[in-house]
């Protein structure tokens, strides 16, 4: 029944910690589009892919006690630092192996900054679409990006999916 749970909270056991809901939305979603069984429902928002049932779950953990959340103020914006708790490493305990090994993949997509990410996401979103037609989506969503920046990302996505096919994620 807490499946979902527990393959969020193995995410954030496996990363140490994750800075920020908005980061681990992309995380999530990153991964997913990659094979990993995320089974969460996400929908283009402002900020690229985003899933209202992801965040219900984050906010269910957190009151579980499963996940120990700190606020830190940043000026206009707060950002929430999620970590694994004493009760969440138990209630892991129930979920041998629910999530495959992401050690790699989290640390290469966590060293990135959340714009990046949004980006990477946005390009995944759109992956059905040609090439050229992707790009023009994201050039109208994000006004500031430069063929630089979209070099770089594909770039990303292409190192992604050669860490994806060493950790072998489970069939989905």
């Amino acid at each position: 029944m807490l499946e979902d749970h527990a393959k969020i909270a193995s995410l954030i056991h496996q990363a140490g910690e994750i800075s920020g809901s908005k980061k681990l939305q992309k995380v999530v979603y990153i991964l997913q589009k990659l094979g990993y069984p995320f089974d969460q429902i996400f929908h283009f928002h402002f900020y690229g892919p985003y899933s209202e049932e992801l965040s219900v779950q984050l906010e269910e953990l957190c009151h579980f006690g499963f996940l120990i959340e700190n606020r830190e103020d940043k000026g206009e914006e707060e950002k929430c630092h999620y970590r694994l708790s004493e009760a969440g490493e138990g209630f892991l305990s129930h979920y041998k192996n629910i999530l495959p090994s992401v050690r790699s993949l989290t640390q290469k997509v966590m060293d990135q900054n959340t714009w990046f990410l949004e980006r990477v996401a946005i390009l995944l979103y759109f992956d059905y679409l040609p090439r050229n037609e992707a790009v023009k989506k994201v050039e109208s969503i994000e006004k500031r990006t430069i063929q630089e920046d979209l070099e770089r990302t594909f770039s990303f996505i292409d190192e992604l999916r050669v860490l994806q096919s060493i950790e072998q994620p489970m069939p989905h």
